[in-house]
């Protein structure tokens, strides 16, 4: 939920925060101006709270959270919490998605 800081369902913490990592000034720009229009669009309830940063390092994660959803997406969590969320994403985002 880009609209809770270090928040993910009920996990907190800065590791759990929503991130926007650029490589260049003109991905930043576009992240901050599309952020802006999102929020002007009240797309959410609340304002949007992810960090726009520049990109240093990047660590992938375990092999075990690869493709989670896509393979565990009758777990409980991803039925109740992640499910309901892609489905909002699809909706807002329709035009913008591959098909």
């Amino acid at each position: 939920d880009p609209t809770t800081l270090n928040r993910q369902g009920g996990d907190v913490g800065t590791q759990y925060r929503s991130a926007i990592f650029y490589h260049n000034e003109e991905q930043k720009k576009i992240a901050e101006e599309f952020k802006e229009v999102l929020n002007q669009e009240k797309v959410f309830e609340n304002p949007i709270v992810t960090e726009i940063t520049a990109y240093s390092n990047f660590y992938p994660a375990e092999d075990y959270h690869q493709d989670y959803f896509e393979l565990n997406g009758e777990q409980p969590y991803c039925s109740a919490v992640i499910r309901p969320k892609v489905e909002k994403f699809r909706k807002v985002f329709k035009d913008k998605l591959k098909k």
